[in-house]
């Protein structure tokens, strides 16, 4: 073989060497996904789900640039034989050898499961039912299961008390039961031993303490700093076997929320959750009640007061009275600033 040969013959073989090292490179790590959008998309892969389900989310979704690329390399690595379901974050201008590797492996992302600012247990299920494979109606389904209540030690109005508003990390295709044990094992953590003992002297059980912390945040919501007076108030009647008379659990009876002023009509409701009729606690939690105002009932504020009202001055306050006739007076002030504002209901 002459020289000359030997030198077209190297070139040859360099070219190609380069070219496939950079077909190479450009297949595998070349930004692939989500190249005109603005933020990263969340695959989700059922149990069950082929390698075609998993390219019709794709195309579907509009995620991928180049389409033949990316078949070509998960070929190249088996992947069609290696789907695992799960909830994948496929990341704004990612690789196909990146993502087919999170892919094929099964590491998955977590949900980042938030809930607060709930009131009914059905607006519970679809809150964190719709977040995970399982769907509301399977969550729903449990709930309402006297047996499945009744082993973590509540009922199906109880039930809610176990979900502690925060935010948790939780894998997309978790099975129900296994989400309602996390949610148990956190109930747990809480309610440590000091706060049981807590909840013990004021003789209330951590379900009760739920039910009157919920009734103290819907009272006083945005004001965190009033809880715990609000909270002492409370216990003051609940001691004295004093109907609680609290709004917003007619409010609640009424499965009306955006009600302004409760009228004397709206008071005779028949339902257990009316505290103007029954005294004592309603049978379960008017809402999910905060970590701050469950602390709120179980570090309640020492004092005589039995009464309070609205500030009139509708700073969101309260004006708290230790008799009828002093709370009369701050009742009739709040209600004359309802009538200049022409607040009806």
């Amino acid at each position: 073989m002459s020289q000359n040969v030997k030198i077209a013959l190297f070139i040859v073989i360099s070219v190609l060497l380069v070219t496939f090292t950079f077909y190479g490179w450009q297949i595998t790590q070349t930004p692939n996904f989500q190249q005109d959008k603005d933020k990263d998309f969340a695959l989700l892969i059922p149990e069950g789900a082929t390698y075609d389900t998993v390219l019709d989310s794709l195309k579907k979704h509009e995620v991928l640039n180049d389409h033949i690329s990316f078949r070509f390399m998960a070929k190249l690595l088996n992947y069609p034989e290696r789907v695992q379901p799960g909830r994948y974050i496929l990341k704004k201008n990612m690789g196909n050898w990146a993502a087919l590797q999170k892919l094929r492996h099964g590491q998955q992302d977590p949900v980042r499961l938030t809930f607060n600012n709930v009131r009914l247990k059905e607006d519970l299920i679809e809150r964190i039912g719709t977040r995970f494979a399982f769907g509301p109606q399977k969550l729903g389904e449990l709930l309402r299961n006297d047996s499945v209540c009744q082993k973590y030690g509540f009922d199906t109005t109880t039930i809610v008390s176990m979900f502690l508003p925060n935010t948790y990390e939780i894998f997309w295709d978790t099975p129900p039961q296994k989400l309602l044990g996390r949610m148990y094992d956190e109930y747990q953590k809480f309610w440590t031993p000091a706060r049981l003992a807590k909840a013990k002297e004021i003789n209330l059980t951590p379900v009760q303490v739920a039910t009157l912390a919920s009734i103290v945040e819907e009272e006083q919501s945005p004001k965190r700093d009033e809880r715990p007076r609000i909270a002492g108030m409370y216990i003051n009647r609940l001691r004295t076997n004093m109907p609680l008379q609290a709004d917003p659990t007619i409010k609640f009876a009424l499965k009306d929320f955006g009600i302004k002023r409760i009228l004397i009509n709206q008071l005779s409701v028949s339902s257990p959750y009316n505290t103007y009729r029954n005294t004592g606690l309603p049978p379960g939690p008017i809402r999910l009640a905060e970590l701050n105002s469950l602390d709120a009932v179980l570090n309640y504020e020492t004092h005589n007061y039995t009464y309070m009202c609205a500030k009139a001055d509708f700073s969101g306050y309260h004006a708290f009275a230790e008799n009828y006739q002093d709370h009369l007076i701050n009742a009739m002030n709040y209600q004359n600033a309802l009538d200049q504002r022409k607040i009806l209901k």
